[in-house]
C-alpha cells in the first residue's frame, strides 16, 4: 500500500507537470502581451522592424524572448512582441520616428539596439542581434575568468580538476584534497567545513558505489576522469533534504563531439598503477560512449601503536598494541552511455555503469600486551586478513522536453544495486614463538543495497525576471546485512558457527516520497532571491530474521519540511553579498545501522546501532566576494546547528582474547553510534585565486571553526561535552611554460579534529608534478610525486571517557612517485551539447571514519555499508 501511495502521488504530479497553468505549452501560442506597453494607443504607420535574436555564446536562436519598442524621450515601451521558435521577430505598422528596441529574457542581460529611424514606411532589418547571458539570473557564469583552477558561482564553488596536472594517475581522493572547504582524512573520508554529513553525487546522480562507502567509492574513480568538483553549501529545495553540511557533485569528462575517438590513459608508480580506455562514437542525432578504467594499489604500507586503559572489576588495566599493515586493492569502473535527440526540443538519454572494488588489508603480528596492576597478565598475537569486495550496477534513463529557454520538463528513472562482502580471518598465534597458529576466527558479512528511483521535474519562467521550479520523487530502497561468526581450533579450514555470537540477518526497507517547489526572483536593483520548500516523508520497515534481545525493531515513520532561502546582491565592480539559510536532515547509513560486530582486533571492536534516528541541521551562511587587484577573494561566515546528531561513542565490553578454545576474558573498547544532544559549528572560510601573466595560476585559503558537542544522555558513560578550534588550509599553483610544458604544486594541512570523547590528530599532504603536451595536443606525458619527504607520516589521536582512555599513533608510508601517459586517437568535430537532467538521490549520512584507535584506520572502516 505504501509503495502504491507513492506511485499514485508521482503520477498525479506528472500529469500536472506536463500541462501546467491550464494547458500544454506550444510554440504556436500568440505572443504574450508585454506588461507596461501601450500597444493599442501606439501611433500607427506602415514602417516595420525585423531581425533575429541569437545567444552571444552559442549563436543559437533565443526563442520566446520579449521585444519592446521604446520611446527614447519617455524611455517607456509603446509596442512589443516576442521572438518565435527560430528567434525571429517583427514589429509592424510603425509610425515615422526614432525608436530604441529592447530585448529581455530570463537568464540574459537586457539588450538595447538603437536609435532606429523609421522614415516613409521604411522596412528595417536589424539582422542577427546578440544577447549575452546574465550571471545574476543564470547563477552559472564564472566570475574569475577562463582557465581558473578554482571558480566561484552564485550557489557553488567549482574546482577544475582537469587543469591540475598533479592529479594525473591518482584517484578521486587525491582530487578532493584540493577542493576549497573540503578535507579528506587518512581513510579517505570527506568533510565539508568539518562535517562528514555530506551528499556526494556523480554527474548530478546518486550511485550505490557512493552509498556503500564514500571513501571506497573515491578510490574507484580515476582522477583523469574528473572534469570538475562542485561544492554546494546551501542547496535549494530542488535537491533532496539529505546532506547536513552540503552537496559535493563530481563532474566527469564527457564527449560531445561528432565522429569517433579513443582515449588511452596510463600511469605507473611505486604504490599504484592505472589504465583507462574511453571510446566515443557520435553521428547525427545519436551518440555512444564506452569506457573502462582500472586502478591497482600495492605496496601501501603502514603501522600503528595503541595504548588503552580501562577498569575491570575495579582493577586498572592497561593494554598496548602494535602492528604493521599492508593494503592493496583493485578498483574498476566501466560505463556505457547513449543519447538520442528525438527532436529539436526533446531528448532521451540512458546509461549503464558497473563498478568493482577488491580491497585487502593485512595486519602482521598484531601484538597485544595487557598489564593488570602494572604486572604483565596477558600476551597475544594474531595475523589478520580483511577482505572488502563490492560490485555495483547503475542503470539510468531520462527524457527531457524543452518548450522554450528555461521551460523544461524531465522524467527520470534509475535502478541501482550494490553487493558487498566484508569479511576477516584472524590467525591466533602462539604467545611464545608468534608463528604457530593455535586457532582461527572468521567473520562473514554479506550485504546488499538496492534502490529504484522515479523523479519528475518541471521549470518555467514567469515574465523576464522570475522562475518557478517544482517536482516530485520516490525512492524505494531495500537493504540487507547477513552476518555470522565462525571459529576453528588449530590451523585448518573446518570452521563452525560460534554459538556465543549467533548469526543473524538485518532487513531494512526505506521508502521516501517527496515534493518541492522553488521560486527565483531578480530585481532591477540587482537583488536575486531564491526561496523554496521541500517535504519528505520516510516509511521504514526494519526487522531481524532472528529477534535480538527478545524485542523486534519498531522504528516509526517520519516526515520533514525543509525550507531554504538564498539572497544575493550584486554591487559595483563585480562584488557580491550573499545570505542563505536552509534546513537539512541526515538519515543514518547502513554502516551506522549494521549490528555486525567487527572484531578483527578483539580488543577494539565496532558495532552499529539499528535504532538510530535522523539528525536535523539548520545552516546559516553570509558571504562576500570580489576582486582585490589581480586576486579574486571569497570570504564566508557560517553557523551549523545540529540536533539529534549521529556521533560515534566508546564504551567497554567483555571480550574473549587469545586461543578460541581457551579464551581469556578482557575488557575491550567498543565503538558504536548514538543520537547525541547537540553538535554546533561556528566559523569562517576564505579563499583567493588569480591568474598572473596569463600563464601562472595561484590560489589557496583556510578554514577555521569552533566545534561544540554535548550529549544529554542519562547514562554517565556517554554523557560528555567537548569543544575546540579546528583549522585547515591549502595552497596550489599551476604554471604553463613554453613548448607545452607545465608544472603544478599543492599542499594541504589540517589541525586536530574535535570529537565528543576526544580528538583526532592533524595531518598534511603535498604534491608536485611536471607535464609535457605533444605538439599536436593529442597526448601528454608527465611525472608527479606526493609526500616524497615524509616517510612515514604520523597521526596521533586521543579519546577519553569516565571508564576508558585511548591513545593511538598511526604511521603511513605514503611517499609516492608515478609516471603518466595519455593519448587520443581519432578525429572529432565540435557539436554543441544539449543540457541533460537526471536522477539525484541526496539522502544518506556517510561514514565518520577514523580515530577509533587500535588500528581501526587500517582495518575495514566501513562495515558492509550500502546506503540505508
Amino acid at each position: 500500500m505504501r509503495n502504491l501511495f507513492l506511485l499514485l502521488s508521482l503520477c498525479s504530479l506528472s500529469a500536472y507537470a506536463q500541462f501546467p497553468m491550464g494547458g500544454p505549452p506550444s510554440g504556436n501560442r500568440p505572443p504574450a502581451a508585454i506588461p507596461g506597453t501601450a500597444n493599442d494607443n501606439a501611433p500607427r504607420g506602415n514602417g516595420k522592424i525585423t531581425g533575429t535574436l541569437v545567444d552571444s555564446t552559442s549563436s543559437k536562436p533565443v526563442e520566446f524572448a520579449t521585444v519592446a519598442l521604446i520611446d527614447p524621450k519617455t524611455k517607456k515601451p509603446i509596442d512589443g512582441t516576442t521572438t518565435d521558435d527560430k528567434g525571429r521577430f517583427t514589429l509592424s505598422k510603425l509610425a515615422n520616428g526614432e525608436y530604441r528596441v529592447q530585448f529581455t529574457f530570463i537568464g540574459y542581460r537586457v539588450k538595447e539596439v538603437g536609435p532606429v529611424t523609421i522614415q516613409r514606411g521604411a522596412d528595417i532589418n536589424l539582422g542577427n542581434v546578440t544577447i549575452s547571458p546574465d550571471i545574476r539570473t543564470l547563477q552559472e557564469v564564472t566570475v574569475t575568468g577562463q582557465a581558473a583552477m578554482v571558480e566561484e558561482k552564485v550557489d557553488r564553488i567549482v574546482y577544475n580538476a582537469e587543469k591540475d596536472i598533479t592529479n594525473r594517475g591518482g584517484d578521486a581522493t587525491d582530487v578532493m584534497r584540493k577542493v576549497p572547504m573540503l578535507s579528506v582524512d587518512l581513510d579517505g573520508n570527506v568533510s565539508l567545513r568539518g562535517s562528514q554529513n555530506v551528499l556526494v553525487l556523480i554527474n548530478n546522480k546518486p550511485s550505490t558505489i557512493v552509498a556503500s562507502s564514500v571513501a571506497d567509492a573515491l578510490k574507484q574513480i580515476p582522477a583523469d576522469m574528473i572534469k570538475s568538483v562542485e561544492v554546494i553549501t546551501s542547496p535549494s529545495a530542488k535537491y533532496d533534504a539529505e546532506g547536513s553540511a552540503g552537496i559535493i557533485n563530481i563532474i566527469t569528462k564527457k564527449n560531445t563531439l561528432q565522429g569517433a575517438t579513443l582515449n588511452v590513459d596510463a600511469g605507473v608508480g611505486n604504490r599504484g598503477a592505472n589504465l583507462g580506455l574511453n571510446g566515443s562514437l557520435r553521428t547525427g542525432k545519436m551518440g555512444f560512449n564506452l569506457g573502462g578504467f582500472g586502478r591497482a594499489n600495492y605496496n601501501v604500507r603502514g603501522a600503528f601503536e595503541n595504548e588503552q586503559r580501562t577498569q575491570q572489576r575495579g582493577i586498572p588495566t592497561t593494554t598496548l598494541q602494535t602492528s604493521n599493515t599492508l593494503n592493496r586493492g583493485l578498483f574498476g569502473q566501466y560505463n556505457l552511455s547513449w543519447d538520442y535527440d528525438i527532436s529539436k526540443n526533446s531528448a532521451l538519454t540512458a546509461s549503464l555503469r558497473f563498478g568493482l572494488r577488491n580491497g585487502n588489508t593485512f595486519q602482521d603480528n598484531l601484538l597485544t600486551r595487557t598489564f593488570t596492576n602494572n604486572a604483565l597478565s596477558f600476551v597475544g598475537s594474531r595475523d589478520v586478513n580483511i577482505d572488502d569486495f563490492s560490485r555495483t550496477v547503475d542503470a539510468n534513463v531520462s527524457y527531457t522536453r524543452t518548450y522554450k529557454p528555461q521551460q523544461e520538463f524531465t522524467a527520470s528513472g534509475q535502478y541501482s544495486r550494490n553487493n558487498r562482502t566484508n569479511n576477516f580471518i584472524a590467525d591466533i598465534l602462539n604467545g611464545t614463538d608468534y608463528e604457530t597458529i593455535t586457532s582461527r576466527q572468521k567473520n562473514d558479512n554479506r550485504s546488499y543495497n538496492q534502490e529504484t528511483t522515479i523523479q519528475l521535474d518541471y521549470q518555467t519562467p514567469i515574465k523576464s525576471n522570475q522562475q518557478l521550479e517544482y517536482g516530485a520523487k520516490g525512492i524505494f530502497r531495500q537493504v540487507q546485512s547477513n552476518f555470522k561468526y565462525l571459529f576453528t581450533n588449530g590451523n585448518n579450514d573446518n570452521f563452525q558457527e560460534d554459538q556465543r555470537r549467533p548469526a543473524n540477518v538485518l532487513d531494512y526497507d526505506q521508502n521516501i516520497t517527496s515534493a518541492y517547489a522553488s521560486y527565483t526572483y531578480s530585481t532591477k536593483n540587482k537583488y536575486t532571491v531564491k526561496a523554496g520548500a521541500r517535504y519528505e516523508y520516510t516509511f521504514i520497515n526494519a526487522a531481524f530474521q532472528r529477534e535480538v534481545g527478545g524485542a523486534p525493531l519498531d522504528i516509526p515513520d517520519y516526515g520533514n519540511l525543509v525550507p531554504s532561502i538564498n539572497i544575493s546582491k550584486t554591487l559595483k565592480k563585480g562584488k557580491t553579498l550573499k545570505l542563505a539559510y536552509n534546513r537539512r536532515l541526515q538519515r543514518p547509513g547502513i554502516q551506522f545501522l549494521n549490528p555486525n560486530v567487527n572484531a578483527a582486533n578483539s580488543l577494539n571492536i565496532t558495532e552499529g546501532n539499528p535504532l538510530l534516528r535522523p539528525e536535523l541541521t539548520d545552516n546559516f551562511e553570509f558571504s562576500t566576494s570580489g576582486s582585490i587587484k589581480a586576486f579574486y577573494v571569497n570570504a564566508t561566515l557560517f553557523a551549523r546547528l545540529t540536533s539529534n546528531s549521529i556521533t560515534s561513542v566508546r564504551d567497554t565490553i567483555t571480550q574473549s582474547a587469545g586461543n578460541v578454545a581457551n579464551p581469556v576474558l578482557q575488557q575491550a573498547i567498543r565503538t558504536t553510534y548514538l543520537n547525541i544532544g547537540q553538535e554546533n559549528a561556528y566559523g569562517a572560510n576564505i579563499f583567493a585565486n588569480a591568474t598572473l601573466f596569463s600563464k601562472w595560476q595561484i590560489g589557496g585559503g583556510f578554514d577555521v571553526y569552533n566545534a561544540f558537542l554535548t550529549n544529554n544522555s542519562p547514562n554517565p558513560i556517554y554523557r560528555a561535552s567537548n569543544s575546540g578550534w579546528v583549522v585547515s588550509g591549502r595552497l596550489f599553483t599551476n604554471l604553463t611554460v613554453k613548448n607545452g610544458w607545465g608544472v603544478s604544486g599543492f599542499v594541504f594541512a589540517r589541525g586536530r579534529q574535535v570529537q565528543l570523547q576526544g580528538e583526532q590528530g592533524g595531518f598534511a599532504f603535498y604534491s608536485f608534478g611536471v607535464k609535457k603536451d605533444f605538439n599536436n595536443k593529442r597526448g601528454s606525458f608527465g611525472l608527479a610525486g606526493e609526500n616524497f619527504l615524509n616517510n612515514p607520516f604520523r597521526v596521533r589521536s586521543e579519546f577519553t571517557s569516565p571508564i576508558l582512555s585511548q591513545n593511538s599513533v598511526t604511521s603511513l608510508y605514503n611517499a609516492g612517485v608515478r609516471f603518466n601517459f595519455s593519448y587520443r586517437f581519432g578525429k572529432m568535430s565540435f557539436d554543441q551539447p544539449r543540457r541533460r537532467r537526471s536522477v539525484t538521490n541526496d539522502d544518506v549520512k556517510d561514514g565518520e571514519g577514523g580515530g577509533d584507535g587500535g588500528g581501526q584506520q587500517q582495518q575495514a572502516p566501513a562495515q558492509g555499508r550500502p546506503r540505508n
